[in-house]
């Protein structure tokens, strides 16, 4: 990471929820990127430098998680946090996945989450 601000890869299908992510870590003073698609992610991760991405379970008509292989395999560096709607008690567990945010959720736990993550520490809930 450097001097520079860590990066951090939105890709979520929903645009008013992409656009809070984006405009609080920006306050933040992250760098944000934003996906609506899981094309789009593909191609900003072979041409930007991410730290973090905020990785929607489901992106449209595709899963998230389609993209775990390219980021474990090509951005091992990478720290990902899962965000989802879903009523499962328990979250997806699954390896290159360091956290997982239940939507709706609360600006703080955002902001701890990515904080903790850029830093290449442990996520708390």
């Amino acid at each position: 990471m450097g001097g520079a601000a860590p990066a951090v890869l939105v890709v979520e299908d929903d645009p008013s929820l992409r656009m809070l992510c984006r405009v609080n870590l920006e306050l933040e003073h992250y760098r944000v990127l934003e996906a609506a698609t899981v094309q789009r992610a593909e191609e900003l991760l072979r041409s930007e430098d991410v730290d973090v991405v905020l990785l929607d379970l489901h992106v449209g008509d595709r899963r998230g998680i389609e993209l775990i292989p390219l980021l474990r395999d090509e951005h091992p560096h990478v720290r990902v946090c899962l965000l989802s709607g879903t009523s499962e008690s328990d979250p997806p567990r699954m390896e290159g996945v360091q956290a997982f945010i239940r939507k709706p959720f609360e600006l703080e736990v955002l902001s701890q989450t990515v904080r903790s993550l850029a830093r290449g520490e442990p996520a708390t809930p």
